[in-house]
């Protein structure tokens, strides 16, 4: 059984900095009953306390239950997401979680295909963002960079060689596993060549691997296979294993602003 984690993330600090505003306001508003007239001059913890508990209400409440954004720190998802991209994560496409806790009001599923937000399986106070590629029960193969979910042939195609300054000298290929479709960027000297860690346990009782380049797993039970689009450079289920339904963060929905590359702005996901 898994262990209970507890993240601290910027959501759990804006939710403490609410309880803190909160209290400051109510007790402004008790005191002030007890008085005759207001005073003259506000203490320094109601102008920093109470007069702020509305402003961090409504950023706690919006980051929390409808929407985020996180911005790209690494090249992991490229060519799909940049590093310097804002995005704005859908908390109501999947459910907002209460701070603290893995509790989720759910209102949908993720599907295959999502770039969804999650927290780290490790070090839940650090946020992920990958491509769902399996789904419970999905089995999942891996081949040279490529899947295939469920026994479908594998169907990828070479689009191109990367245009911008990061993706020269890499492969753009057009992959499509399940129904959905998306631009991968591959190494060619590399070809996902990137072993899977059979030290994780999840993966050693789940997965098989014919090389490091070839691989198959079966998807357990409340867990999702999430990888990179930029299959040879990122850190994904291949290093930590399945990620639990409970560390689903959100859904990518958009990329808000890259302020390095204006014309990214609103660009859907």
């Amino acid at each position: 059984m898994q262990s209970l984690q507890i993240g601290f993330s910027i959501n759990e600090i804006l939710f403490l900095a609410t309880l803190a505003t909160g209290t400051c306001w109510v007790a402004w508003r008790l005191k002030l009953r007890r008085m005759t007239e207001p005073p003259a001059k506000k203490p320094l913890w109601v102008s920093f306390g109470s007069e702020l508990f509305v402003v961090v209400a409504l950023m706690s409440t919006c980051r929390i239950a409808v929407a985020d954004w996180p911005k790209v720190p690494s090249g992991s998802m490229e060519p799909t997401l940049r590093v310097g991209d804002y995005l704005l994560v859908n908390h109501l496409a999947y459910g907002p979680r209460l701070p603290f806790t893995n509790t989720a009001i759910e209102f949908g599923q993720p599907e295959r295909g999502d770039v969804v937000v999650f927290r780290h399986p490790a070090n839940v106070s650090e946020f992920y963002v990958k491509r769902l590629v399996g789904l419970p029960g999905d089995r999942v193969s891996f081949k040279k960079g490529v899947v295939s979910v469920n026994g479908e042939p594998f169907d990828a195609h070479l689009v191109g060689d990367g245009a911008a300054e990061e993706d020269r000298g890499q492969w753009m290929v057009r992959e499509t596993a399940a129904g959905a479709s998306r631009t991968l960027k591959i190494n060619p000297f590399v070809q996902g060549r990137l072993p899977l860690n059979l030290q994780d346990p999840g993966l050693a009782a789940h997965c098989t691997s014919e090389s490091s380049a070839a691989w198959q797993c079966m998807v357990p039970a409340g867990r999702y296979l999430m990888l990179g689009d930029n299959r040879d450079n990122s850190s994904d289920s291949r290093v930590f294993g399945f990620v639990p339904h409970e560390e689903v963060y959100g859904k990518a929905v958009r990329v808000l602003m890259n302020f390095s590359d204006l014309k990214r702005a609103w660009t859907a996901l």
